[in-house]
């Protein structure tokens, strides 16, 4: 009888090590929304992660676009929140008012490309001038054909694509090319899915779009790229041109941000110390363009000090060279 009893209570005792092993693995989820154009990259390190971890850590990661991502990171619903643009005051007041606080990390490099068709002949460059005279809110209704932009251009529909509104590449674009974020017309196709716009400027002789570069470098086959003038001649998008900072003024820092609360649990702890240490490859491989190495150690060390806030004061900026921010995170 004494025997039966020592053989149960070990059982349970096994079931009880089992459960509760169980019960810490579903736990360990790290949890991550925003922006479309920083997914690729935050993707790309989850899936390394999560090979390492050996299944020990979930990690979900959501497209929301930026402006959604911090609405459910500063509810608290999210561990980290990728952004294609820096937070904003809005944003920072709500998050104060619900107690959260983040530490922001620069994770990688981008250029907003301007895309045609590939059977647009005409379109090879533009200024930043007409691209507001495209898309600022007055032309809305009223520049719909491609010969009201330049008049030795086809008599023929512009059909515009663009980020959706909730996205940091929508807020950035606005900023850089209307002059103020969140300005432009509405009659165009907008989504927070960067693929669905590659699939409508592909399929569509007489399109136009913006998004990043990435998304570009990953369908060059079915778009055409437009090169920016902004002042001192016409310039393509690329890696050396976007690191150089004379791709202008679409190029920009990209990020996440670190729930200060989050960055207590092991796993997040883990993800971001993973991440920063592997982003300068993984960035290139999702086609990306990595900042100096320098850069990610300010950032490695941010992280360990638990160092809260922006370095940009909750205002859109345009036109950050990857040496601003280096200058910015040295002097905080």
């Amino acid at each position: 009888m004494f025997k039966k009893i020592v053989l149960g209570i070990i059982a349970l005792m096994v079931v009880s090590v089992i459960n509760v092993k169980d019960v810490k693995a579903e736990d360990r989820i790290v949890k991550i929304d925003g922006s479309s154009t920083v997914y690729p990259i935050t993707e790309a390190v989850a899936e390394e992660f999560q090979k390492a971890k050996r299944g020990e850590v979930k990690v979900t990661v959501g497209i929301s676009g930026t402006g959604g991502g911090f609405k459910k990171f500063c509810r608290g619903e999210t561990d980290i929140s990728n952004a294609s643009r820096p937070i904003l005051k809005k944003e920072i007041d709500v998050c104060k008012e619900s107690g959260i606080e983040y530490i922001e990390l620069p994770v990688a490099y981008d250029g907003l490309a301007i895309m045609v068709n590939p059977k647009n002949t005409w379109a090879s460059s533009m200024t930043v001038a007409e691209l507001k005279k495209i898309w600022e809110p007055a032309a809305q209704g009223k520049i719909t054909k491609w010969n009201q932009v330049r008049p030795d251009w086809p008599d023929a529909p512009l059909k515009l694509y663009g980020a959706g509104v909730d996205s940091g590449t929508f807020d950035y674009f606005t900023e850089a090319i209307v002059g103020k974020a969140k300005s432009s017309r509405g009659d165009f196709t907008s989504s927070e899915d960067d693929n669905i716009l590659v699939q409508g400027i592909a399929s569509d002789k007489n399109a136009l779009g913006f998004f990043g570069y990435a998304y570009y470098a990953e369908n060059k086959n079915k778009l055409k790229l437009v090169a920016v003038d902004s002042g001192t001649g016409h310039v393509l998008p690329s890696e050396k041109t976007v690191m150089e900072g004379t791709y202008q003024p679409l190029s920009r820092p990209i990020f996440i941000y670190v729930s200060k609360k989050s960055a207590s649990k092991p796993e997040v702890k883990e993800f971001v110390g993973f991440y920063l240490k592997n982003a300068p490859k993984l960035v290139k491989e999702v086609k990306y363009i990595q900042l100096p190495q320098k850069a990610y150690k300010l950032a490695e060390e941010r992280f360990a000090k638990g160092k809260t806030g922006t370095l940009f004061g909750g205002e859109a900026k345009v036109g950050v060279k990857i040496e601003d921010l280096l200058k910015l995170e040295e002097k905080k």
